[in-house]
């Protein structure tokens, strides 16, 4: 026989509580309960949860928590847990801290013997990346890439040598500059993107990224995914190759990222290479 749900209230604890990333009916029955049961609610923004309680027929309100105040909101969490409360929080959609506000307050409700109760459900990553067609058996999870063209290409340098598929969350108005530098890095790996996932006007892109930022045209809207696919496995003579890109009139720290891209090497070191190297 199955056992009775427990309920989702009392006993000083912390629920990570998943929202539906645009389709309210993916919101499970557990997390429906909890929405409903916890003593104290915290959202990352109250108006967008307040909009999908309305949605999911629970009458309540939430008191805010996202980065600017979750050090104060930690505290405060901490002391309903001390008196035998429960606390529930969610992010604007998903599952709250994958790039989301709450790594604090679940580290502080852990350290302090609380608790923590994680429920499954919706999480844009998993949702993008299975629905892909890119390789799932190795995957790494970047966050948000960073808005600086000579960072992006150090973090993609970074990541050169991980043979798997990379997940990353960027902004709609960064995308197209974002595909622009992996086109120049990697022009030949497979890229997704995935936006607006479960919402009316879900899209999928697949291709190289300058196909893809082809297919983007000027929409700059929507939550986007971006995916990678894994590069060829082969070994990049560094010397051989800063030759050849130094034939073709490549611009110096330009060959200095490509090649890191590609080796995995450090960009200092390729840089110091290109200067050795250059007529």
């Amino acid at each position: 026989m199955t056992p009775a749900p427990t309920t989702e209230a009392g006993a000083g604890r912390l629920l990570i509580i998943p929202t539906p990333l645009g389709n309210p009916e993916d919101i499970t029955l557990r997390a429906l309960r909890a929405l409903r049961e916890v003593d104290e609610l915290y959202a990352e923004d109250t108006r967008v949860t307040a909009d999908l309680l309305r949605r999911l027929g629970v009458d309540r309100g939430s008191r805010s928590c996202h980065d600017h105040n979750e050090d104060a909101r930690a505290t405060e969490i901490l002391g309903h847990l001390e008196q035998g409360r429960s606390v529930g929080l969610v992010s604007d959609a998903g599952t709250p801290l994958i790039s989301d506000p709450g790594y604090r307050v679940v580290s502080r409700a852990r350290q302090a013997g609380f608790a923590v109760d994680v429920l499954p459900g919706a999480c844009a990553l998993v949702v993008a990346l299975a629905g892909s067609g890119l390789p799932t058996d190795q995957f790494t999870f970047g966050g948000f890439l960073p808005s600086s063209e000579s960072e992006l290409r150090g973090r993609l340098a970074e990541l050169a040598v991980f043979d798997g598929t990379l997940v990353f969350y960027e902004s709609p108005r960064r995308l197209s500059a974002t595909l622009s530098v992996i086109a120049q890095v990697w022009p030949t790996r497979d890229v997704v993107v995935a936006r607006n996932l479960t919402k009316a006007f879900e899209q999928w892109l697949t291709g190289t990224a300058s196909s893809v930022q082809e297919q983007l045209g000027e929409e700059t809207r929507g939550e986007v995914v971006l995916l990678i696919g894994r590069g060829k496995v082969e070994v990049v003579d560094p010397d051989a190759r800063i030759r050849a890109l130094l034939a073709e009139g490549m611009e110096t720290r330009r060959i200095r990222d490509v090649v890191a891209a590609e080796t995995g090497m450090q960009r200092r070191e390729v840089y110091a290479r290109v200067l050795a190297l250059r007529p």
